[in-house]
């Protein structure tokens, strides 16, 4: 019960002098006087002699040394340039520095060789302290964000961060702490204390988190892996008087240890409006083992394939699923379980309203299984083509899941009996919105199907937001 909150660059520009052949300046000299300058910028060799970095601070030169390396590798002067741009883009990535310029000059000096470069970044170090605020929107739910950072804390990347965030649904505030490993920024250490309050209507429940948490992510081959250790404390109490005695029965205190395990393969060319590509994310948790009194083993994943079709179509098919498994005889608590419906899942239904529930109040459930067919197209007569319009998209959907409670005293036959059992599903179509890259909105018209018993539908028109949806 939480919100993601996720940054993506696009890729960066390159500032300072054209570093590339201006078409125009060769209107008018001879063909011949073309092929030659083409030549020389393709088929001469060159040595590039030193690569300098001026502007620095307290920033430590051994750190750069990984990021410009591949320069002194280039044997052209289109190879130069093209290295030199990769090299300003990761030093940019590091967040150090806010800007970066590049320049390519003959080599000077005694030790000077007739075809030696030097190659020259100028970049301008970021403040010690900077402040920031911004909106973040997680699943159906805004909030706004203020911060405090201290980028570049000791020399080298590292980045103190502190976030307060007050929401709709949740309120938080959290110090974080941030170290990637020198020469390979995928590879890093995230240390995280945080303080977070949020509100479930849906099942008339708030909950308070206090804990800390610790957190590696490494690339492995063609997949990531994330290996993350999380204490927490979680206070659990009723949003209303109304509240099920289902729910004060959960009320109380709890700690919770765990240890989660992340490996996702992504091959698609956008996360927003992805129109080829695949993703496959598999996480397990395991808690109880490191302390505290919650215990249990937690199993879900994601799938999702994409294909463009005629016209700018797309078709998108995504599959979810999870099952939490209680250890040591106890029961699953409410915090732990999945919870399936809403906008942003099985569309046609309220927010996490199917399934399990008591006197209105819904309880989540120890397994599930969610499925989309999308088909993606541009706005008809295409409105804005190259520009605004291309934010938007119309779609077709064809959604469906179930979410239930197993009793694992039976065997998996049983279980996939039950998942198969009383399914909820729906159509429509609708309007979406594209919010940088890392975020949508979407307006349909739903027609919810397969009701049960206790479920809250949305027969009409819904509106969605979140980063993450089926």
């Amino acid at each position: 019960m939480g919100t993601v909150h996720a940054k993506s660059l696009d890729p960066l520009p390159m500032h300072g002098r054209d570093l590339s052949v201006n078409p125009d300046d060769l209107v008018e000299a001879p063909e011949t006087e073309q092929e030659a300058k083409q030549e020389i910028l393709e088929n001469k060799d060159v040595v590039v002699q030193h690569v300098n970095i001026q502007g620095l601070g307290r920033t430590k030169e051994d750190l750069l040394g990984y990021e410009i390396s591949d320069v002194f590798h280039a044997k052209n002067l289109i190879d130069v340039m093209k290295k030199s741009h990769i090299a300003r883009q990761k030093l940019l990535r590091l967040g150090i520095f806010k800007e970066v310029e590049v320049l390519i000059d003959t080599s000077e000096g005694t030790d000077a060789l007739p075809n030696g470069l030097d190659v020259t970044f100028e970049v301008t170090e970021v403040k010690r302290l900077t402040g920031s605020y911004n909106t973040m929107v997680g699943n159906n739910e805004g909030s706004m964000v203020l911060g405090l950072k201290l980028p570049n804390m000791f020399g080298r990347a590292e980045k103190l961060t502190f976030q307060f965030s007050y929401g709709t649904k949740e309120t938080s505030y959290g110090l974080s702490f941030f170290k990637p490993q020198p020469g390979h920024f995928e590879r890093n250490l995230t240390l995280n204390m945080y303080k977070v309050t949020g509100q479930f209507p849906w099942s008339s429940l708030k909950e308070t988190d206090r804990g800390m948490s610790a957190e590696l992510n490494f690339p492995l081959g063609w997949t990531n892996h994330t290996l993350k250790w999380e204490g927490v404390w979680r206070e659990l109490g009723c949003l209303a008087r109304s509240a099920s005695f289902a729910v004060r029965e959960e009320s109380g205190h709890s700690l919770k240890s765990a240890l989660s395990h992340t490996v996702s393969v992504d091959s698609r060319n956008s996360a927003i409006f992805p129109s080829r590509g695949a993703l496959l994310r598999l996480n397990q948790e395991l808690a109880g083992y490191t302390g505290g009194d919650a215990s249990f083993l937690k199993e879900d994943f994601e799938l999702q394939l994409n294909r463009r079709l005629f016209w700018d179509s797309v078709l998108s098919a995504s599959l979810w699923g999870g099952m939490l498994y209680p250890l040591g005889g106890q029961p699953s608590c409410i915090a732990d379980r999945f919870y399936l419906g809403g906008p942003t899942s099985v569309r046609g239904f309220g927010m996490y309203s199917i399934g399990p529930q008591s006197e209105g109040d819904y309880l989540g459930g120890e397994a599930y299984w969610a499925g989309g067919l999308h088909l993606y197209t541009p706005l008809p007569f295409r409105p804005g083509k190259g520009g605004f319009g291309d934010l938007f998209r119309t779609h077709f959907f064809l959604n469906a899941g179930n979410l239930c409670n197993l009793n694992y005293g039976e065997g998996p036959r049983a279980h996939l009996q039950k998942l198969a059992e009383c399914i909820r599903w729906s159509y429509g179509a609708g309007i979406v919105l594209r919010l940088g890259n890392i975020a949508r909105l979407e307006l349909n018209y739903c027609v919810p199907m397969g009701v049960q018993s206790g479920d809250r539908i949305c027969d009409g028109v819904q509106f969605g937001a979140g980063i993450r949806f089926l």
